[in-house]
């Protein structure tokens, strides 16, 4: 039995939930992900998953191999590192998360331009709206749009992040343009369950403004706010990464432009400096040449 790929196929089924979902990703058939399951259980000489029809779960055993496997599959990939040092090429597999908007708007495209460099890499991306566990699900680089990091993981600075307010003409027509931000009080506020859920803070003229927010609804992913935003169902604090070319166009009106929205960064988040591999080195850099601060913000 290779148990390396045994500990990877486990370790992968545990933190996806599915035999399904791990050949996938491991680009392998679900009988030979069966198959090396019952290898490794055969190996430790315990069980390791409950398994129904309907969900996978871990054994006290399970957990506990959990745990080993990541730190075994860690220092492999470290060794690895270590080893290949000297191949100038960067290569190797890359896992990377980010926001669902940031990812499609600008993060697939920078990933495609990387892998097309440097054609011995690849690349699993993981679009999601929540925070991720760097370290539980093994993922090596996250971007992440905050105005605070973790103070346990190592960032760096890729480019501000600034939002404004903005509604469709249509809305606006039938509704009326707020003249203050006391009168988006009366305003249809479509919210986003993460940032200014019921509060938006904004500046003017270098005083903060705490402003109480509603409206009938509210999401929590940027793009789906957008889609109800263009459809005309109300007022909503969106980034310019995402609309800045529907404010050019016309399709969609900044509103109250002489507030600002409180700023966040834009970051290459990852867990430690420890054996960083080349391949990981070299993701980071590019991102930074890709979303050089001002300039990414004058190129969207």
């Amino acid at each position: 039995m290779d148990r390396l790929t045994a500990m990877q196929v486990f370790v992968e089924v545990a933190e996806r939930g599915s035999l399904t979902a791990a050949a996938e990703a491991l680009d392998m058939s679900r009988a030979m992900v069966t198959r090396y399951l019952a290898e490794v259980e055969t190996w430790l000489g315990a069980r390791l998953l409950h398994r129904t029809t309907r969900r996978i779960s871990l054994t006290g055993p399970g957990e506990a191999a959990l745990l080993r496997f990541r730190q075994m599959l860690a220092i492999g990939d470290e060794l690895q590192g270590e080893v290949a040092s000297d191949n100038p090429e960067p290569h190797g597999l890359l896992r990377v998360t980010a926001s669902v908007s940031f990812g499609q708007l600008h993060l697939a495209a920078a990933v495609a331009e990387f892998v097309r460099r440097h054609p011995l890499t690849r690349v699993e991306l993981l679009l999601v709206d929540r925070v991720v566990n760097l370290v539980e699900e093994r993922v090596d680089v996250a971007v992440r749009i905050s105005r605070a990091i973790d103070p346990g993981l190592i960032a760096r600075w890729l480019a501000p992040c600034r939002s404004v307010l903005c509604a469709a003409p249509s809305y606006l027509a039938e509704r009326g343009t707020p003249a203050s931000a006391d009168a988006l009080a009366g305003h249809n506020c479509l919210t986003h369950h993460y940032v200014g859920k019921s509060v938006w803070q904004l500046q003017r003229q270098g005083r903060a403004i705490s402003v109480a927010v509603g409206g009938n609804i509210s999401a929590n992913e940027a793009s789906l706010l957008l889609e109800a935003v263009r459809a005309g169902a109300g007022i909503a604090m969106l980034p310019t990464y995402q609309i800045a070319p529907l404010l050019r166009s016309g399709e969609l009106v900044e509103v109250l432009p002489e507030y600002q929205v409180e700023e966040m960064g834009i970051h290459a988040v990852y867990a430690s400096r420890r054996q960083l591999p080349a391949v990981m080195r070299s993701f980071l850099d590019f991102l930074v040449e890709r979303f050089a601060g001002e300039e990414f913000l004058a190129r969207i």
